[in-house]
C-alpha cells in the first residue's frame, strides 16, 4: 500500500497506472474514488478522471494530523473489478 503526506491546504493529483497490473490490453471503462473516515473539513477528492488504463484524483483539504484511506475501485472492460488503496497523512509542511 502506498503512503503519502499531504499539506491540509494543497490540492495534489493522485494517479494510479492500471497497466502495470493488467498488461493483456483490458481498459478502465469506470472508476469511483473514496475517501475513509469522511469528516467534516477531512481528505476529499475535489475531481477525478480516467483514461484506459489511468485513474486520477485530485485530493483537497485533510485535517493536520489525520490519516486516511484513499480507495480507487475500478471495473474493466472485460468485467473485473479492482481495487487499490493509499494511505494520505494529512500535516503543516
Amino acid at each position: 500500500m502506498t503512503m503519502m503526506v499531504k499539506d491540509p491546504d494543497t490540492r495534489i493529483d493522485f494517479e494510479i497506472d492500471w497497466a502495470l497490473a493488467y498488461p493483456d490490453g483490458q481498459a478502465v471503462v469506470a472508476s469511483l474514488w473514496t475517501v475513509v473516515p469522511d469528516e467534516e473539513g477531512g481528505l476529499s477528492v475535489a475531481a477525478a478522471a480516467y483514461d484506459l488504463m489511468q485513474a486520477t484524483a485530485t485530493l483537497a483539504g485533510g485535517v493536520a494530523g489525520h490519516v486516511y484511506r484513499l480507495t480507487n475501485r475500478v471495473t474493466l472492460s472485460d468485467g473485473q473489478i479492482d481495487e487499490r488503496s493509499a494511505v494520505v497523512r494529512v500535516e503543516e509542511r
